[in-house]
C-alpha cells in the first residue's frame, strides 16, 4: 500500500487538489481493471471525496442533491458497492459509513482507521501484522474469521495541537 500521503491532512490544505487527485486515483483504477468508471459512480465518489469524514448513505444522496435530482438509494448504494469491490471506498463500520480512498490497495488490504473523535477525519494506516494475529488467533479458537476490521477512536494531531 501506497500511503504517502499524510495520515491526516492538514486543515489548510489544497482540497481541490486532493479531490483532483482522488478522481484521478479512481479513473486510474478503474483503467487498469476494465471497469466502468460511469457519471453515477464518479458522482458518489465526488459527494465522498468532499471532506475527509466518512458520510451515510443517506448524507451521500442529501450532497447530490445539491447539485442534481435527488437520486435513488437504490442508485447510490450500487456505487458504493462498485466503490468498495474496486478499493476506491472503503465502510467505517462503526459509524455505519462510506470514506473515499485514493490509496494505492484493494479491497481486501488490512488496514486500521483511525477516527478522530473532534473534528470526525478519519485516518489510514497498514495494520496487516495486527489483523493477521487477530484471525489467526480466532482460527485458534475455531472459529472462521471473513472480516476483520480495525477502527480506532481518539484525537487527530492536528487537533491536539488545536486544543
Amino acid at each position: 500500500m501506497n500511503l504517502t500521503k499524510p495520515t491526516f491532512p492538514a486543515p489548510d490544505h489544497d482540497h481541490g487538489r486532493c479531490t483532483a487527485d482522488g478522481l484521478l486515483h479512481a479513473e486510474q483504477v478503474c483503467k487498469l481493471k476494465a471497469q466502468k468508471f460511469t457519471p453515477t459512480r464518479r458522482q458518489v465518489l465526488e459527494a465522498l471525496l468532499s471532506s475527509h469524514r466518512p458520510l451515510g448513505a443517506y448524507e451521500v444522496i442529501d450532497e447530490l442533491a445539491k447539485s442534481m435530482p435527488r437520486p435513488a438509494p437504490i442508485t447510490v448504494y450500487r456505487a458504493l458497492d462498485f466503490l468498495m469491490e474496486n478499493g476506491l471506498v472503503h465502510r467505517i463500520e462503526s459509524r455505519n459509513a462510506f470514506l473515499a480512498c485514493a490509496h494505492d490497495h484493494d479491497a481486501t488490504a488490512m488496514v486500521a482507521f483511525l477516527i478522530c473523535e473532534r473534528c470526525g477525519s478519519v485516518g489510514e494506516i497498514p495494520a496487516a501484522p495486527v489483523v493477521q494475529s487477530l484471525n489467526a488467533a480466532a482460527r485458534a479458537s475455531g472459529f472462521a474469521p471473513k472480516l476483520s476490521v480495525v477502527e480506532i477512536t481518539g484525537t487527530c494531531a492536528h487537533c491536539q495541537k488545536a486544543a
